[in-house]
């Protein structure tokens, strides 16, 4: 089993009984879906930048603008197409949004998410009236203490925290056959582009939330694949930042040799914007230390429509999905790129194709045992699990509501590791870090000089599939996943109405770099539109 089929195929976790009539509702016409795409809505598709000037001119306010969130969420998520992607809404929202609109008269805003509802992955803490608990019954309920160093710095920032998303439980790492996007809290979350394809993991809630306009913006996490993926296969931007970047205080986790949160947005600009945010050093998290003394950059600088000219890109075709429509689409992608000045260098195949699958699979796993007892004794005795162990035993327990469809193969196996000073770990994460940055990553860019690595991001979404779990069929998520390096991926097109999403991923902390090709590729080409709720894939 590679890499990434093993923590694709992770993607959590069963259905819940009470989402049973979920794919009923799928089944209902065309006409009636499309319904939903043609209804106008005031804030689709608006942008940061627009939601203030709005807000500026008092066209809206921060408590009007989370009204019509709120009752988009309620015609979409909860009825209509019931997307999913909202595991539940903070009580306190419009209460907060009418004290920033106070506010706002009153000083001004503080910066760009002033009033801005935003949504937070639900393995996310928040130290407010809304549960934090990856999807999981074992923390359905449960309040976190604190919040999460993101969840503070959205707060300062001024934005509206809308409620949490709806995700892959646990994070995509409980079987090797799950079906991306369910959990056993909120069920399974559909893709609004096609309500039988998939969403993606496991940052599945905040990308569809995002593509469905049921929120301005949306913070996602990533171990592998579990922003860029989602992003892609629901037609939006996402930033997998650079390790350390982005404080994980107050994330549940899987591996803090991989785990980060990042930006989900429509727009580079949005994706850029929200970044600036929740970058920044933290106490709590000894990954951002190399952050503590460098001054932070200011993203939006780097919006520069002409970003791609002289720029050097590594094309990984290595990469590049078995559909020919898929492929005729990453190829579009490089003339646009070649039209707007880029110098573009096929790269050999092995050169970051190096199969890091066993090796990544023992630090995933030897690093979830550990990392999540650490984790869990932050939530003191508000919780009734406080291992892995604990989680199995609660999981077997509750058999019928937890795993109707497939088991926890992953727990078991994870919670067979020894501790992080084992041999076994140890030489798995030298072997990691060798292959994916000196003889991997660093070793091909600074051979051809180049400024980013391209690739599509993955293949079209594949059909839900509950029986026999996710369908992967390839990707580019995993060297820079497995080197802690920063991934974008902007929407490059549709096959058959399914998005494709074209990634640029570098060395570490390049993100500055990678969002100024990033823009530059978004304002050539124009191409994400909105979601049309079908109930399958055009034929």
């Amino acid at each position: 089993m590679t890499r990434r089929e093993f923590l694709r195929n992770t993607l959590a976790a069963s259905a819940a009984a009470f989402n049973a009539n979920v794919f009923s509702a799928a089944a209902g016409s065309s006409r009636t879906s499309a319904s939903f795409a043609k209804t106008r809505f005031e804030l689709d598709e608006a942008t940061i930048p627009q939601l203030q000037r709005g807000m500026e001119s008092r066209k809206f306010s921060a408590q009007s603008l989370t009204r019509k969130y709120l009752r988009r969420i309620a015609a979409l998520d909860r009825r209509g197409p019931e997307l999913r992607a909202v595991l539940q809404i903070n009580p306190d929202a419009l209460r907060i949004a009418d004290a920033l609109d106070v506010e706002r008269k009153a000083k001004g805003p503080r910066g760009p998410l002033h009033g801005i509802p935003v949504l937070l992955k639900d393995n996310i803490d928040t130290a407010d009236r809304q549960p934090t608990t990856a999807g999981s019954l074992a923390l359905a309920g449960t309040i976190a203490p604190k919040d999460a160093f993101v969840t503070r710095r959205l707060r300062e920032a001024g934005a509206v925290i809308l409620g949490k998303a709806n995700l892959s439980e646990w994070a995509n790492i409980r079987s090797t056959r799950s079906s991306s996007g369910w959990s056993a809290v909120g069920g399974q979350t559909r893709n609004p582009y096609a309500l039988d394809r998939t969403p993606s993991g496991s940052s599945s809630g905040s990308a569809v939330a995002v593509a469905a306009n049921l929120c301005a913006v949306a913070v996602g996490t990533e171990t592998d694949g579990s922003i860029v993926s989602p992003a892609s296969c629901n037609s939006i931007v996402g930033i997998k930042p650079t390790v350390g970047l982005v404080s994980r205080a107050g994330i549940i986790p899987i591996s803090h040799s991989q785990d980060t949160a990042g930006p989900m947005a429509r727009t580079v600009t949005d994706a850029a914007i929200l970044l600036n945010v929740l970058a920044g050093f933290d106490l709590n998290d000894a990954a951002t230390e190399a952050t503590r003394d460098k001054p932070l950059n200011e993203y939006t600088h780097f919006l520069d429509p002409s970003g791609l000219r002289d720029a050097r890109l590594g094309v990984a075709r290595k990469f590049f999905p078995a559909s020919e429509h898929a492929r005729k689409l990453a190829e579009a992608a490089l003339d646009a790129m070649r039209e707007q000045g880029a110098t573009l260098i096929d790269l050999p195949e092995p050169s970051l194709a190096r199969d890091l699958g066993d090796a990544e699979d023992e630090v995933l796993l030897c690093e979830l045992k550990a990392d999540l007892k650490a984790y869990l004794a932050t939530r003191g005795q508000t919780v009734s699990v406080h291992s892995l162990k604990d989680v199995i035993d609660f999981n077997e327990r509750n058999r019928d509501r937890e795993m109707p469809f497939f088991g926890q193969e992953l727990f078991l196996r994870a919670e067979t590791k020894g501790p992080l000073t084992d041999r076994a770990y140890l030489d798995a994460l030298a072997k990691c870090r060798r292959l994916s940055r000196e003889e991997g990553i660093d070793a091909v860019m600074n051979e051809h000089r180049l400024d980013a690595v391209v690739a599509p991001t993955e293949s079209p979404p594949s059909v839900i599939d509950h029986v026999n779990g996710d369908h992967y069929v390839g990707g580019c998520s995993t060297p820079a996943a497995v080197a802690g390096y920063p991934h974008i991926t902007v929407p490059a097109g549709y096959v058959f109405g399914l998005p494709v999403g074209i990634s640029f991923f570098g060395k570490p902390f390049s993100e500055a770099v990678l969002i100024k090709l990033a823009f530059a590729f978004e304002q050539a080409t124009k191409l994400r539109r909105p979601p049309s709720f079908l109930p399958h894939a055009l034929d």
